[in-house]
Formats: C-alpha cells, structure tokens, sequence
C-alpha cells in the first residue's frame, strides 16, 4: 500500500498555476500573447463582471495561431515579460485552417 503511494510523477507534484485563454497575437518569435477572460461577482452589486488580462507565453515550435484555445502554465521568467509556457492547444480555430490553406495555396 505505502509504495503505490510514496511514488508519484513529477507534473503530479508539482503545482504550477494553469489558465486557458484566447491567442491574440503571435507576431513575436517563439511567443504568444494570451487573453485570459475572468468573470468575477461584483462585491456590492453581486453582478458579474467581466475583464480580461494578456499574458506573454513562450511557443517553443510557433504552434498557436491566432484565435486559437490554449492552456498556458506558469513557468520561470524567460525574458522581461514572459511568465509562462504553452501547454496545449485546446481547440483550434478555424480561421488560422483558413490562413494556412490560403498560404498552401499560393
């Protein structure tokens, strides 16, 4: 009972922040801007309110395209503003298919 317990993957232990949110840019090299929309109860009015925050993500293979769902976790600095990695594409968005063919196609 206690070895099936005592081992443990390390993505297991490890807890690093995780949030999915909309690709709107990537005309950087290697880097992502993500748009993580939060919708939080308004403290007197208990209405919900809307915002939004960008955070910088490292794309290691320029993978993401804009429009695109992804995961992004958080990671050591790896410059001035990049915090965090790219984890997975969720969903894809079919307006990059779209971009991709169009630039197959010329």
């Amino acid at each position: 009972m206690a070895t099936t317990d005592a081992v443990q993957t390390p993505a297991a232990t490890t807890r690093r922040n995780e949030k999915v949110g909309n690709v709107v840019s990537t005309k950087m090299q290697k880097t992502i801007v993500v748009e993580v929309e939060m919708r939080k109860a308004h403290p007197k009015y208990k209405r919900i309110v809307k915002s939004s925050k960008r955070f910088y993500a490292h794309d290691e293979q320029n993978s993401a395209r804009v429009g695109d769902v992804v995961r992004i976790r958080e990671t050591r600095p790896t410059s001035k503003l990049k915090r965090w990695a790219l984890e997975e594409i969720v969903r894809r968005s079919s307006l990059g298919q779209i971009e991709d063919a169009a630039a197959a196609a010329k």
